[in-house]
């Protein structure tokens, strides 16, 4: 269900679509409280009796709120109106990674930027119990200011490490907080896949330390 210049969602005015994906469809939209340009992501009605579909959508929205960083795009708002469940983020002005991408490679002290910026934001999500699972060029923005990571439709949630934390992992409490994603079921992007993802095998985190163990990284 596409969404028309003027349509609105709560305060929100929609003004034109932005992109669309396989978890809903994006538009540039008026917050028309505040007089602010934001973005709103919609799960279209048509999938809203998809209870998993659901459980995702709105396990993005958490999982996006429990992160304050500048190179995580900030959410807003989350609602439902008229059968369309709806998420309000920041609106982030500029181009994809991909798309920059496809006009040749990168300098190398942009990589270095970026590389650092990105590896700070998972650094971020990561020690508050997020593991993004679809990290790529077409989610990734590149802005005057720098990177902001998108889209955390597919994230999967777990209680955040504890400081001193020792010994056990934590993917028993994984599995409990995170019902959504069957056993072995394959999510992601294939190309920018970890080889444990595309086999479906679980994702653990030591708890010694901040980082994740390779089979976590499901990008």
């Amino acid at each position: 269900m596409a969404l028309t210049s003027g349509t609105k969602l709560g305060p929100y005015e929609i003004i034109a679509p932005l992109g669309a994906g396989g978890m809903g469809e994006v538009y540039r939209a008026l917050d028309t409280r505040l007089d602010r340009t934001i973005a709103i992501k919609i799960l279209p009605s048509h999938l809203s009796d998809d209870v998993m579909r659901r459980q995702r959508f709105e396990r993005e929205a958490k999982a996006v709120s429990s992160l304050n960083h500048p190179h995580i795009c900030t959410l807003y708002d989350i609602g439902r109106q008229d059968g369309v469940d709806f998420i309000v983020m920041e609106y982030v002005e500029g181009a994809t990674l991909g798309a920059r991408l496809e006009k040749g490679p990168l300098p190398t002290a942009e990589v270095l930027e970026y590389g650092i910026q990105l590896a700070s934001a998972l650094d971020k999500a990561h020690r508050n119990g997020v593991t993004h699972r679809d990290l790529k060029p077409g989610n990734i923005m590149l802005t005057k200011s720098g990177t902001k990571l998108l889209d955390f439709g597919l994230a999967k949630a777990a209680p955040p490490l504890a400081a001193g934390a020792t010994g056990a992992t934590l993917t028993n409490a994984a599995a409990q907080a995170d019902p959504v994603t069957r056993e072995g079921a394959v999510v992601g992007t294939v190309p920018y896949m970890s080889p444990e993802q595309v086999e479906g095998k679980k994702w653990m985190r030591a708890a010694t330390s901040s980082r994740w163990a390779p089979c976590c990284m499901k990008w």
